[in-house]
Parts: C-alpha cells; structure tokens; sequence
C-alpha cells in the first residue's frame, strides 16, 4: 500500500512592515474626498502608505499604525521590486515583481486588473503617462517596455540601455504661454495633442537618454555621471529640468528645452545636431555613498535626496528674485572689497561665457537635513504643503515607516537665513515588526502565543490574528522559551545574561548573570521544574525554578516573585551551540563546536553516547518524542539521524544547498510516532522530511531571505519560521493527502518548464539586438495556451471537413443521419467548430494571446485563417478577429505574400471584415445622433439661467494678465 502524507501549506505572515526592495508611496487618506475636505484630512491624519512586503502589498494608515489591506497574487511567489500610482486614476497602482511580471491592482477591492509578462528579470522602475494609458517597464536586463493599459499589450521594447534601468519618466506637451488678446499668438506654444510623447531614461551604464515615443528611436543620448553608475533620475514637476546622481554624492542638473523638443515633432526632417538637454553643473549633497533617489515635490521647490545612510536631504531651488538678489549682494561685496576693474572685466567675460546665468550652487541650497530612525530605502513627498510645512514619509531599512514634517522657506523671516530649519517625526509604523533579525522562536504550550525575540526586542504575537500583543525592550537574545504556565518567557543574551519577562505586566523579572559567554541555547527541563543553558564559555549550568517573597519598599507586605537559582555545572571541551533533553527526561545531548554530540545522563551527568560524522559545527539538533531517535543539522549542509540506544548513524543525506540553521520533530503526526521532522535553512527552504523512510515529503518555499528559526507547535497543526526578510510565516497542516511518488513528478514537471522557457529566452537573446523590439516573452502559461490553440484548430478543421461533407451528402440523400462528432464537441453542448475555437480564443489573456500566437507553426495559420473568416462572417467579437489577423498578418507577412493559396483566402476575410465594421460604424453613428436629440430634449425640459455673457467675458479679460514662466536652471 502506498503511504501517504499530510500537506502542509502557507497560511498567513506578519512581522513585516515594510521591504527595501521596493519603493513606497504615499496616499491621502480617501481618494474620494473633495479638495477642502482631502487637504482637512492632510491637517489631521497621517494619511496612507503603499509599500512592499516581500510578494505581498501593503497599505498602512500612518497614524494609527494599523494594515488597513493586503494585495497578494497566490501565483505569485517573487518579491516586489518597484511600485507606482496612477496619475488619473488614484485608485490603480501598478506593481513590479522580481521575476519580471508586472501586476495592475484597484486598490479599492485588492485585486489584479491586468497581469503583463514581458521582462526577463526584476523590474526596476515603473511610470505611468499624464493619460493614465500607457506605463513604462524598465528592468535590470536593459529593456524599456511600454505597455497600452487599454488594449492589454505590450506595444515595444527599447533597448538602448547595456546595464539596469534606474530612471523613467513621461515628458508631456509644456503648458502654453498666455498671450494679449490682440497678438497673433505665435510666441505661445499650444502643443500638440497628436504627439504620442518623449520618454526620459537613465540606466547603471551612466547614459541618460530621451526616446521619441512616435518614432521609436532614441533621439539624444548623454553621459549622466562623470564618476561610474548613474542610481537615480528626479524630474521637475513642470518637465523644465532634470537631476541624475551617482556615486560619492554628485548630483548632475541638467536643463530641458521642453518646447523646443515637442515643436520638433512637427518638423518632417530634423536636425542632427539639435539638442534638448543641457548640463547645468554639479551638485554634492553631504552624504559621500552612492545616491539612491531624487525626489521632486509635486508643488513645491524642493526635493528630497538620500543614500542608504540615516538621513535625508532636502534641498531647495531659489526663485528668480532670489538669485537676482543674491548675485547683486555678491556684486556689491566684491565692489567694497575694492576689487581692480580687470578682475571685475574678467568677472564680466566668466559672466558672458555662461550667457548671464548664474552658478548652478546659487540656484540650489540645502534646506534642512532630516535624521531617521534607520538607513533610509525610499522616500516619498507626503501630500501637498499646508501652512507653509512639509511632510516626508521615510520607509528605512530595519522595517519602519517614519513621517516627517518641517517648516518651509520664510520669506518673511530675514533674522537668520542660513539657519536650518528644524523638523519633527510626527507619526511612524514600528510596533508590528523587529528592526533586526529574528534569531528565536518559541510557541507557548496552548499554541496561541509566539514569542520572537532579536538584537533589542523581545516581541509576543498572537498566532492567529498576527497582531504584537507585547513588546520588550533587552539586549541582543539568541535564545527563549516560555516557562511552563506561560506566563513568563526566559531569553538568553549575547552578553551571558539570563532574563526573565512577565507577559501579563510587560516588565523585567530578574536578571541574572549567567555565563561568561554567548548564551546559544537554552531549554526547559520536560517536568517544568528546571531549566538548562548552554554557553560559549563551554560550560552547561542548570537551574531550578524557585519562589521568593520579595518586601514592597516602604511597607511590610511581600509579593511572589520567580528567582533562577544555579544548581549544577557541567563543563565540556568546547563551546556549547545546542541542548536539548530527551522527553523521557533520561538524556542530555550537547551539540559542540568541534563537530561533535555528546550524550549524557541527566542525573549522573555522565557521558553515554559520543556522535561522530558531521565536517563542520552541528548548529541544532532534536529528541524524537519516543525518545529512540535524535536528529541533528549542520553548517556542511547535511542532515543525520542517529539511533539513541547504540548512536548508530542510520541515515546522512545531504539535505539544503547551504548551513541548516535549525531541525525539529513534529510531536504527534497521524501515524503516532513522532518521527517526521522539518528542517530550515539558509538557502530560503524549508524541508519536511519522514525519519522512518528516510524521504523528503515536501519542499516548501515562500521566504526571501535566510530562515533563522523555526517552531513547531505541539499539536503538530502548523509550524512557523522566522528569515532574514523580517517576516515570520505561518505553515499550517491541510486535509489534501500528498504522494511521494506525485511529488517527484511535480518536481520534474517545474524543471523541464523552467529549462523549456530559459531556453526559449536565450534563442530571442542570441538574435540580433535592435534598438526597438517586439515584446516577447513565452511563459508556462503562454506554452499552454499555444497548445491549446493547435489543439482547438486541429478538432475544428476536422469537424469542419466532416460537417460540409455530411452537407454534400445530404443535398443528395436527404435521409441520411449526421455524422459522429468528437466527444468533446457533444460535452460542451453540441457547439460548432468555429464556437469552440472561438471560446478557446476569449480565455487566454489579452498580455498571453501574441506569445501564444508566436507558438503556431506557419502550416496552422491557413486553418487559423480559415476561422477568422468564419467569426468575420458572422460578425463574433470583431476586435479579437482583427486584433489576431493583424497580428498574424504582421507576424508571417513574408511567407503570406509568399503564397499564392492564401489570396483568395485573404480577400473574403477582407470583404467580410470591412462589412462587418461598415455595419458596426453605421449603428454607432445611429446611437450618437440618438444621444444628441434626447440631451437636447433634455436640456429643452430643465431650468436654464440666462446671464449677461458679455459682461461676464469683459470681466474675465479684464482680470487675464499675461503670464510668462521664468526658469532659472
């Protein structure tokens, strides 16, 4: 009989606030609310963040502190890299993913509206135009895909670039210049609505580059930085200039003749040597590592600038009368020095020379420097100014959301101009979450509670909501468990000290110094009445559980209070890294530095078993609850099973691709024994494995960085794991029986499509590399919807052939019965060929059908054809029909002219189709002119006010000024 198993699957995470591997947005508090209330709100609340969790979004409300939603994919596993808020649509918010996926999200309902497949790794950037239709891609494999939100396409690929992408941005028509009434507005530009727009790239190959959307083509191209890599690119709200950094802090402004580059388009030939982007000069801001992000305000004259140190950079850009003033002071200052006239001539040509403008160091300034929590990841402006005060949200490194506000630019205040201003952190999100590492867990023994504890907190969670019921300030803890009651929890420091919390009060027991080293492991002895730890100092101290009466200062009452007393001492010959008793409370078994397990008697502490194999240090181990087994993991990545009675080695396989940093039996699973086990490590997997059999049941997946510690529940319900990545994963066990047999295939099946697909994407890359490309990418998905395709095609040909011939039969023998269809037909209902195909068709995405399309040899486009003119004929979902052909047409346009056959075919599709759309263009014609008449039956009905337009339009003009933009950079 075949064994079966039990499943065990992700059920939920918490712990994690926010990832650095994305960037965060800011949002008002409601996206419905109206301007007066929307800017109360920004008085009042601390408004929202978007940001990354690992492959899950989070939305935070800054104030309370509290996850108002989650956005997860359950087919999606890779981290989010790259997050970006639609323009028009405040609601929708477009996703980037580590494996090159890009996700389109209604944040309203936390749900994908459209998924689009088409970079071959992790998406860097992402950018919506002013219309809310199109959205730029850019990746670290070079490539910049424009994607139409509407038709669901990817419409091509740019690749310019020979390193990732690290900057994109729309450059829209400028807004046009107010002329008099008399003039013949030839010095406003209007822009031009038919444009299709610029787009302004950066990339880590230094370059800056500005693509003509229309042609295609790259149409200027410039060395951002002069010191290596260009990391950022910050664009002015009004498109007037840009800034890239780099490396040591240089901040390079460029100018952009926004006017000159959109007149251009109506130019039919265009000048080589015309350029649209200048350099400006070099900015240094104080931080000397690499620059990360440049932020414009989107109303202000400011930005914001930061690496990965703990602070952010707001710089602010001078009005023109600023300058002017402040150039005329330089001038006069230099005058009273009594300067000679030639100096001043020479003043006069470095002036002519830079054709009147001044230092690019006059324009900008330093504002104010802001001093976060922790290393800073992203920054975003948090809603327009108010009261003259500006709010920045921070999201840092160590898992935190800081908001901070400061006092803007006073023009009122002369006292002290070169004073910084000060600022305040408002709001922040830091309870649900440790700044460090997770390096311990324990579950308490009704398994409700968890107790994770790092390097300056000790946290309680509640397993099934995920919220922090209590937060301990300690030092750096390397172990804890709950004591039995659990209402206590024992942590071991760094520093040797054992400590002792009470959950219930939230306040420090005792302290208690107890090695001289590291405290590695600690375990409560199975009758609850002691404990034992295990420390760097290569000693083993037990100790017992005792109640004092301690006196209340100032009075003669006494409290109850628990107090560790040391019993004995058992010193080895090396450090100490693990301990755990035997549950029949018989065996002590230590896991040494020197590779080795030692067993002793718990009573006489003598030694009973030495356990020799493992290469490198044994870094955990656990006693099989029949006390017959132990299991222990090292750092050479190899796990064994040793047999209690005689310490025979009965299995060692390698397990993990790096150090298993922790193993443990699951108490009671459905065949009673106790002798399945799950082991974690630092490749990000966990393994579930049966020590009877000696095979691996089940690989799970779903962590980004190293697992540090696991715990299994005593029910053997679920267990949870704590990674690099700041977030601690739920496993719970489900009723779906799993086969190791079904199992191995599965692996086998991941394999060959992951083989399958890297292949297909390196016989695209081994072509030649064109400045633009169509956007490719085959997919498991898309190899699937190719076969289904053909295999669509092939059953409808053949029911084709055979329904026109039972038709020729019939005209002459009118008696005579219908054929036999295929089964699948007759199970869908008894529908036609071309229905089936067609619904085949409609259930493949829109971001699929080209790649699945590509899949079809040029022997399957006559029969493809043959249904398209079907679907033409009888008028169903012409735009998928056109949509296909065109593709098709465009796809194999060689091979179709080539071919003499398809002709005829081509033109009764074309007959077909044009009056398929004559009828279609007709009836919407009809519908707008019904529109027109019942609005003005509507208009005719309701109340009209009659107002005196004349004087109405001499008000207007008489309250117009003209207007003209000055730009200073």
């Amino acid at each position: 009989m075949v064994k079966s198993y039990l499943k065990y699957e992700f059920a939920r995470s918490f712990g994690l606030i926010n990832s650095a591997s994305a960037n965060a947005i800011w949002t008002p508090e409601s996206n419905k609310l109206t301007s007066r209330s929307a800017a109360a709100a920004r008085n009042t609340g601390g408004g929202q963040a978007v940001v990354a969790a690992n492959e899950e979004v989070l939305c935070w409300d800054v104030k309370k502190g509290e996850l108002l939603s989650r956005w997860r994919d359950r087919g999606c596993t890779a981290q989010v890299t790259a997050i970006s808020r639609s323009k028009t649509d405040p609601d929708v918010f477009a996703v980037g993913y580590e494996d090159g996926s890009i996700r389109l999200w209604d944040s309203k309902i936390a749900s994908v509206i459209v998924n689009f497949n088409g970079h071959r790794s992790a998406i860097t950037k992402l950018a919506f135009d002013q219309t809310g239709t199109r959205l730029a891609s850019g990746a670290k494999d070079t490539n910049v895909i424009l994607w139409d939100l509407v038709a669901e396409v990817g419409l091509f690929k740019l690749q310019g670039h020979k390193d990732q992408v690290t900057g994109l941005h729309f450059l829209h028509p400028p807004k046009p210049v107010e002329t008099e009434p008399d003039g013949d507005g030839t010095n406003g530009y209007t822009g031009l609505g038919d444009s299709e727009g610029f787009l302004l790239t950066t990339g880590k190959d230094s370059l800056i580059k500005i693509w003509d959307l229309e042609s295609k083509h790259c149409i200027e191209t410039h060395v951002a930085q002069s010191n290596g890599e260009c990391w950022a690119l910050g664009v002015s709200p009004d498109h007037s200039g840009c800034i890239t950094a780099g490396n040591d802090g240089e901040l390079k402004v460029w100018s952009l003749d926004l006017e000159g580059l959109f007149s251009s388009t109506r130019h039919l030939v265009s000048q080589r040597d015309q350029r649209y982007l200048f350099d400006r000069g070099v900015l240094y801001r104080q931080g000397r590592d690499r620059t990360l992000g440049v932020h414009f305000h989107p109303n202000e004259d400011y930005f914001a600038v930061h690496g990965s140190e703990k602070a952010v950079e707001i710089w602010r850009m001078k009005s023109n009368s600023e300058v002017q003033k402040h150039m005329a002071r330089k001038r006069k200052r230099k005058r009273e020095k009594g300067e000679d006239s030639s100096k001043d001539a020479t003043a006069g040509q470095d002036d002519a020379e830079n054709n009147g403008l001044p230092a690019i160091t006059e324009v900008f300034v330093l504002h104010v420097v802001v001093r976060t929590g922790g290393r800073v990841a992203s920054v975003d402006w948090a809603g327009a100014s108010t009261n003259n005060t500006l709010r920045l949200l921070t999201a840092m490194v160590n898992n935190q959301l800081e908001l901070y506000s400061f006092a803007g630019r006073d023009p009122k205040n002369k006292a002290k101009p070169d004073e910084l201003p000060t600022y305040d952190r408002i709001y922040g999100v830091e309870m649900p979450g440790h700044r460090t590492d997770i390096r311990s867990l324990s579950l308490s023994s009704d398994d409700k509670m968890l107790a994770s504890a790092s390097n300056g907190s000790l946290k309680v969670w509640n397993v099934q909501s995920g919220s922090c019921i209590r937060t301990f300030e300690c030092g750096y803890v390397l172990c804890c468990s709950f004591l039995p009651g659990d209402k206590i929890i024992v942590v071991g420091t760094k520093n040797g000290e054992l400590e002792l919390y009470d959950v219930a009060s939230s306040v420090l027991v005792s302290s208690t110094k107890a090695h001289e080293g590291a405290i590695w492991t600690l375990q409560t002895h199975p009758d609850g009445r002691s404990m034992v730890s295990g420390s760097a100092d290569k000693s083993v101290k037990f100790w017992k559980f005792d109640i004092v009466q301690e006196e209340i200062l100032g009075t003669r009452r006494t409290v109850p209070r628990l107090q560790l007393t040391h019993t004995r001492t058992l010193k080895v010959s090396d450090d100490i890294l693990s301990v755990r008793f035997s549950p029949d409370s018989r065996l002590l078994a230590l896991a040494l530095l020197d590779n080795t397990v030692k067993v002793f008697f718990v009573d006489s502490l003598k030694l009973y078993l030495n356990l020799y194999g493992h290469k490198l240090p044994v870094l955990n181990m656990d006693i099989s609850y029949d006390s017959k087994m132990i299991v222990t993991c090292s750092a050479d990545k190899n796990v064994r099973l040793w047999g209690l009675d005689f310490g025979d080695c009965h299995k060692a396989f390698f397990a993990h691709q790096d150090s298993i940093m922790q193993v443990s039996f699951v108490p009671h699973n459905h065949d009673g024994n106790g002798h399945h086990f799950f082991s974690a490590s630092k490749d990000r997997l966990i393994k579930y494995w049966d020590g009877d059999k000696f095979e691996q049941i089940q690989k799970l997946e779903g962590h980004h960085g190293e697992i540090w510690a696991l715990a299994v529940s005593l029910s053997g319900r679920f267990f949870v794991t704590a990674s690099h990545d700041k977030s601690i994963r739920v496993w719970e066990e489900t009723d779906e029986q799993i086969f190791l047999e079904e199992e191995r295939e599965k692996e086998l099946e991941e394999l060959y499509e992951r083989t399958l697909t890297t292949s297909l994407e390196q016989e695209q890359e081994d072509g030649e590399k064109m400045e633009v490309a169509p956007v490719e990418k085959q997919t498991s998905e898309t190899l699937v919807a190719g076969e289904r395709i053909m295999e669509a095609l092939e059953l409808g040909m053949a029911d084709l052939e055979t329904m026109q011939e039972w038709r020729a039969a019939k005209a002459s023998q009118p008696g005579i019965a219908p054929p036999a269809r295929h089964p699948l037909f007759l199970a869908l209902g008894d529908i036609s060929a071309e229905e089936h195909v067609l619904s085949v068709l409609e259930k493949i995405k829109a971001a699929a059908l080209q790649d699945a399309l590509l899949l079809l040899p040029f022997s399957m486009v006559p029969r493809l054809f043959t249904f398209l003119n079907l679907f033409a004929s009888t008028e169903r979902n012409i735009p998928l029909t056109c949509r296909i052909l065109f593709f098709m047409l465009k796809t194999h346009h060689r091979q179709i002219v080539a071919s003499k056959t398809m002709r005829q075919m081509l033109d009764g599709i074309r007959t077909n189709l044009r009056r398929a759309l004559q009828r279609q263009k007709d009836e919407m014609g009809y519908n707008l002119a019904a529109l027109r008449v019942v609005s003005e039956r509507l208009r005719e009905k309701g109340v009209r006010y009659f107002d005196d337009e004349e004087s109405m339009a001499a008000a207007e003009e008489k309250g117009r000024k003209k207007r003209a933009f000055v730009d200073v950079s």
